[in-house]
């Protein structure tokens, strides 16, 4: 095996927690919103489904191939060339991925702090940190979660402090217009959840492997709780308003004052975001640095780390003209592209897979 780290099943619900939650944290309420309106709060009640699905079906299929990725195993299971193809298709998804979140990173820093920095230079610097992490394999990557997921998850709670500003009433009708404008808001989100996928790279690192379809769960019910928390906070406070805003969470933010004081808060929870956005995007440029070591079968995944590094701050480049374009394709292509991607085509494999395990059993029997 290439990765000689190991980590827990723990440190591995860790480090999916803010790859699922640290860009939906900024923009999950206007994407929602556009389609729920008022009801955006139950769209990722929706969209957790297909995370918990998700969960099952990379647990599953590690069951079936307890030391292989789904680089490896698709191999076995539809073929050296098409599992070859396949591979292809999964490291490119995440690769446009990993550039995608590096540009959504880069982009909100220009427009709320650094409008005249290039672009080259803020996604540049993130990536080139990203990649020192990533050098130092999954050991790294587990122990920094432990480090820094704690706070990412606990700072939600600072929305607590807007009790003052928030208005029950603005969540009033539930379910006015049905539920379809709630299934339409719960796409984008579920795309997101479908990212859990990434586990089906970790669990073969994982110690204790056994506790993997639970800690996964987990993180997926984290994860659901704080994007249902964050929709009802931008509704209680924004109402309907909330979609003319690119970034409502942050706008929220900066409505904290206590005491005249305790204010200018948006600094220290974006320092915090930040960290979370580094996680996720070390999470998917370790999945794609070792993915291709696995599918050009090379004996150490060290070298490829900085070329790599280099197409992902290229593809956050090419991604998108501009914020309103980048938005557009979250909220149409993206819920396609990634689903199609992280749960459907893994669902194939692992129909193809028990299929198989079904004909040899049959084919023993008939034998003896």
């Amino acid at each position: 095996m290439i990765e000689k780290g190991r980590i827990s099943a723990f440190q591995m619900a860790l480090m999916m927690i803010p790859t699922i939650m640290a860009t939906a944290i900024l923009v999950i309420p206007a994407i929602t919103g556009r389609f729920a309106g008022r009801d955006m709060w139950i769209s990722p009640l929706l969209a957790s489904l297909n995370g918990f699905f998700t969960v099952f079906i990379a647990y599953q299929l590690h069951r079936l191939y307890p030391k292989e990725s789904i680089i490896e195993y698709s191999r076995h299971i539809i073929g050296q060339i098409p599992g070859k193809i396949l591979g292809f298709v999964y490291l490119f998804v995440v690769l446009h991925t990993c550039g995608i979140i590096a540009r959504e990173y880069s982009d909100f820093f220009m427009a709320s702090f650094f409008p005249k920095t290039p672009m080259m230079v803020i996604m540049g610097s993130m990536v080139l940190v990203c990649a020192f992490a990533v050098r130092g394999g999954v050991e790294v990557l587990g122990r920094v979660s432990q480090l820094l997921v704690p706070i990412f998850t606990v700072s939600p709670l600072l929305f607590l402090l807007l009790m003052p500003d928030l208005q029950l009433k603005n969540m009033l009708p539930i379910m006015d217009h049905g539920m379809m404008p709630s299934i339409f808001g719960a796409s984008t989100p579920m795309a997101w959840f479908s990212e859990v996928f990434l586990i089906s790279m970790m669990l073969p690192l994982v110690t204790d492997h056994t506790k993997g379809r639970k800690w996964g769960m987990l993180s997926m019910l984290v994860v659901m709780v704080l994007s249902v928390f964050v929709n009802l906070i931008a509704v209680f406070l924004l109402g309907d308003s909330v979609t003319r805003h690119s970034y409502p969470v942050f706008l929220a933010l900066k409505y904290i004052s206590i005491a005249g004081f305790f204010e200018h808060l948006e600094s220290f929870v974006i320092m915090i975001w930040a960290m979370g956005l580094f996680i996720k995007i070390s999470v998917f440029y370790y999945v794609l640095v070792l993915g291709t070591a696995q599918w050009l079968r090379l004996s150490d995944y060290r070298p490829i780390v900085l070329p790599l590094g280099f197409f992902v701050v290229l593809f956050g480049i090419w991604s998108s003209s501009d914020v309103q374009e980048l938005t557009r394709f979250l909220g149409t292509i993206e819920p396609f592209y990634l689903v199609s991607t992280f749960t459907v085509l893994p669902m194939l494999l692992l129909l193809i897979a028990i299929i198989q395990k079904r004909l040899k059993t049959k084919s023993y029997t008939i034998k003896e």
